[in-house]
């Protein structure tokens, strides 16, 4: 009987060395558990991690323009470039362009001559209706025969030359295109707006010009008014003196 109990002890202590414990199943769940859970999760914080790594790139970003050396425009490279010729100077040998500020000092000197020829005209008027009146109060206290009335009319000034000597006087040049059709155009324009010009030809170079043109005015006053007038409508215009 005792060797029967002894040999069942032996069985019963290899049977539980074999066998695992339950705390390692449990541990075992638990780590498949965590691995599952950061497999599902690996698409929300590897962006993450990778955000802090460098600056996020901005898609609607554009790069200023010339900020790279060597960087040319496309569509600047492409544009065609517009003709530099400044149309406005094709002028004579003859003929003078006239800054703005000198039109506007001889307009002044103008206007200031004007004012004394009309000064003096009134003296002269005023003098002699003075004269006048004294002449009848000394009729009058000699008792003598009533003087005969005569009115004295001052000789007016000589109006100043429009011009200065050796010249014929001024111009206002608004264009000069080498298609006669376009400078008929601008004149018809000006026509519109009131402005009576006239179209001329002269050839420079190779080329022939046609230059539409207003005047010849007589004085600076009324080539100032008319380039106003002209500038008030959008229209440019130069100043030039012609020679004789």
């Amino acid at each position: 009987m005792a060797t029967r109990k002894k040999g069942k002890g032996r069985q019963a202590v290899r049977n539980g060395s074999s066998g695992m414990p339950g705390w390692s199943w449990a541990l075992i769940g638990i780590l498949a558990g965590v691995l599952l859970m950061a497999f599902a999760m690996r698409g929300t914080w590897m962006p993450m991690m990778r955000q802090h790594e460098g600056p996020e790139p901005n898609p609607q970003a554009t790069a200023q323009k010339g900020s790279d050396p060597g960087v040319v425009d496309q569509a600047e490279a492409e544009k065609p470039k517009k003709p530099s010729y400044d149309f406005y100077s094709v002028l004579s040998e003859k003929e003078v362009r006239i800054p703005d500020a000198e039109i506007r000092a001889q307009a002044s000197a103008e206007a200031q001559q004007k004012q004394q020829q009309t000064a003096q005209q009134q003296a002269a008027q005023q003098a002699a209706a003075a004269q006048q009146q004294q002449a009848q109060a000394t009729a009058a206290a000699a008792n003598l025969p009533k003087a005969t009335t005569q009115t004295v009319t001052a000789a007016p000034a000589q109006p100043a030359p429009a011009a200065a000597s050796g010249t014929s006087g001024y111009l206002l040049q608004v264009g000069a295109f080498p298609s006669a059709a376009d400078a008929e155009a601008l004149k018809a324009k000006l026509a519109l707006q009131g402005f009576v010009a006239n179209v001329q030809s002269v050839k420079v170079g190779a080329q022939t010009y046609n230059r539409v043109r207003l005047g010849p005015f007589k004085s600076a006053t009324e080539l100032e008014s008319t380039k106003q007038r002209l500038q008030s409508t959008g229209i440019s215009a130069i100043a030039l003196k012609e020679g004789g």
